[in-house]
């Protein structure tokens, strides 16, 4: 299956102003990464610290931003647009609609649809699926096999669910959606109160309720809250395996990398990013525009927009151990820099007194 590169630059003229050196006719078999591409294939260059790969590539033609153009064309056929990495994410949902296999929807005849469930237009339940009563689902939406929506579940139009995503009761989806196979919406928050060397289980009575255009990655979960809900705003996009924690808030648009922990209760500002292993303690604020980098652990709230990091740089082991003995002495080495600071002080006092 193929698609010839005028057609791929007419798809796209409508968001772009991009322009295509070279013959229209050519035919893309596949697209590639700029180092492995074949003389069948489309590849990009996001950015000039990479144009030293450009020479080499046997790509049928590479997407180049204004900077490249000149090398891109002394290589071969190119396509010049203002943003290159952006154009080639549009490719990829072009590539996807023209090459994908047709979902024939309809409902898979051993999926269980509860009689008080609502479902629109156009929905699809896969095998052994199970749709709670009450449950809404609107025009388009597509559950995967082994699916479970529990009780008055709201999921919005053309939001696609894969295996064995589980959203449990009361939970709310948007629009336009995608969520990746063995995530789990709103399950119950890790709350408990202590009593006489046990633990009291404190009923998660919230739910989850999740924007438009959201994409929660495979096997992450995201609790539903205790007493309001847990809020995850349009735009978000979540990682595989990330743990959200109970009335967490995160803001419009912003992206958490793999592994990444929330704690319950903490908000997360708009347009913020989240490294992969990162961590974010409980009932603490990240304001807009926060970036933090993998594998920190943020212990305060963060009010100004920025990049933030806090990790311990990995070293040998033997200079490892070192640092950190040294680091468990910082609180006596200030303790005793105070009282030098004071003593020096009050000599420097009692000598002016005296002059």
């Amino acid at each position: 299956m193929t698609l010839r590169l005028g057609d791929i630059v007419a798809s796209l003229a409508g968001e772009f102003d991009a322009r295509l050196v070279g013959d229209p006719d050519v035919l893309i078999q596949r697209l590639a990464p700029l180092d492995t591409a074949g003389p069948t294939e489309l590849s990009f260059l996001s950015h000039i610290k990479y144009q030293g790969q450009l020479s080499q590539s046997l790509a049928a033609c590479v997407v180049v931003g204004p900077q490249a153009e000149q090398a891109a064309i002394l290589r071969g056929a190119c396509i010049v647009v203002g943003d290159p990495y952006l154009y080639f994410a549009r490719i990829t949902h072009l590539w996807k609609k023209f090459h994908q296999i047709a979902d024939m929807g309809g409902i898979h005849p051993t999926a269980f649809i509860d009689p008080l469930a609502r479902l629109a237009k156009g929905v699809s339940v896969g095998a052994f699926a199970c749709i709670g009563p009450h449950a809404v689902l609107e025009v388009g939406v597509r559950v995967g096999e082994h699916g479970v929506i529990g009780r008055e579940v709201i999921v919005g139009t053309q939001t696609r669910l894969a295996a064995r995503v589980t959203v449990a009761d009361g939970c709310v989806i948007g629009k336009r959606c995608i969520v990746h196979p063995g995530a789990v919406i709103g399950a119950d928050g890790f709350g408990f109160a202590p009593h006489e060397g046990t633990w009291v289980k404190i009923e998660q009575l919230g739910a989850v309720r999740i924007g438009n255009d959201v994409e929660i990655g495979a096997n992450t979960c995201i609790d539903r809250g205790a007493l309001q809900d847990t809020v995850i705003e349009d735009g978000v996009k979540l990682d595989n395996l990330i743990q959200i924690g109970h009335n967490v808030h995160i803001g419009r648009h912003s992206a958490l990398a793999g592994c990444v922990g929330v704690a319950g209760s903490a908000t997360i500002g708009a347009h913020c990013t989240i490294g992969g292993g990162a961590v974010v303690l409980g009932h603490l604020s990240l304001a807009d525009h926060v970036h933090v980098s993998a594998a920190s652990v943020v212990t305060r709230s963060i009010r100004k927009p920025g990049h933030y990091t806090g990790l311990f740089p990995i070293d040998d082991n033997a200079s490892w151990e070192k640092n950190a003995a040294t680091l468990k002495q910082l609180h006596g080495l200030r303790e005793r820099l105070k009282v030098l600071e004071q003593t020096t002080a009050t000599a420097s006092r009692r000598k002016e007194e005296k002059s």
